[in-house]
């Protein structure tokens, strides 16, 4: 494993995300929540920068006592980072993809040392 420096602990805010070269790939670090999370920037869609994209929290439909549709909410307990090519929706946390389990982003290890955030790949 070979290790690359991100930044400095503290430096990347939070909702942040910083993408950098390792080898011959990108990878977006993404800090969210206080935690550090590092996947290759290609969407295995159709290879998209999916770290380039948005984070939202997860889109749920409220369906009322009687079965009708009421409308929809966020829920911030699963933040999704969205590719901005054609909208393929990843879990922040896993990197795997929301409409279809077979597809998911490839995740790198973050290591906080030093006062510094590295990435193994």
């Amino acid at each position: 494993m070979t290790e690359i420096l991100v930044c400095k602990d503290g430096e990347l805010g939070d909702g942040k995300v910083r993408i950098i070269t390792a080898g011959d790939i990108e990878i977006g670090v993404i800090h969210q929540g206080g935690k550090y999370f590092a996947y290759q920037n290609l969407c295995p869609h159709r290879g998209g920068p999916a770290c380039e994209g948005l984070r939202l929290p997860k889109v749920e439909d409220v369906i009322a006592e009687d079965r009708t549709f009421a409308g929809q909410r966020f829920d911030e307990s699963e933040m999704h980072i969205i590719c901005p090519w054609h909208g393929y929706e990843f879990k922040l946390e896993d990197g795997v993809c929301v409409g279809d389990m077979r597809l998911r982003l490839q995740k790198f290890t973050v290591v906080a040392r030093g006062g510094g955030i590295y990435v193994e790949y």
